[in-house]
């Protein structure tokens, strides 16, 4: 069987050769997901798919950004206001809830994301 041909890393700027994906030096690290790979099931567990997720999109049917400038997009995503990092409490808190497209719900999980890595690399 044939190897995978070797492709420039992932990383933006990189230029290393792999068949990986991704160069020994910017392989992302697997703790972060396990960390999350905890609680992350508890989006299919019946009380969000049955409950919260579709009274949230009953209470506000349409993007809370795309609101504030005027749009009225359809919200498809229920999204936590402050990131609940396994807290049973604050996932099931309906105060905790907005619905927003999927647009705004990916830049925001990004913003997060990036903020989240700045805060553990020290910088």
């Amino acid at each position: 069987m044939a190897s995978k041909p070797l492709r420039p890393c992932r990383h933006p700027g990189c230029a290393a050769l792999t068949r990986d994906g991704w160069c020994p030096a910017h392989k992302p690290k697997p703790a972060a997901r396990r960390e999350s790979a905890a609680w992350h099931g508890w989006y299919s567990l019946s009380i969000w798919t049955n409950d919260l997720r579709p009274a949230q999109l009953l209470r506000e049917p349409f993007c809370r950004v795309c609101a504030v400038q005027g749009l009225r997009t359809y919200a498809t995503v229920v999204d936590h206001v402050r990131p609940f990092r396994g807290d049973w409490a604050l996932f099931i808190d309906p105060s905790n809830h907005q619905s927003l497209c999927k647009l705004h719900h990916d830049q925001k999980t990004a913003r997060e994301q990036a903020e989240e890595r700045r805060k553990n690399s020290g910088n």
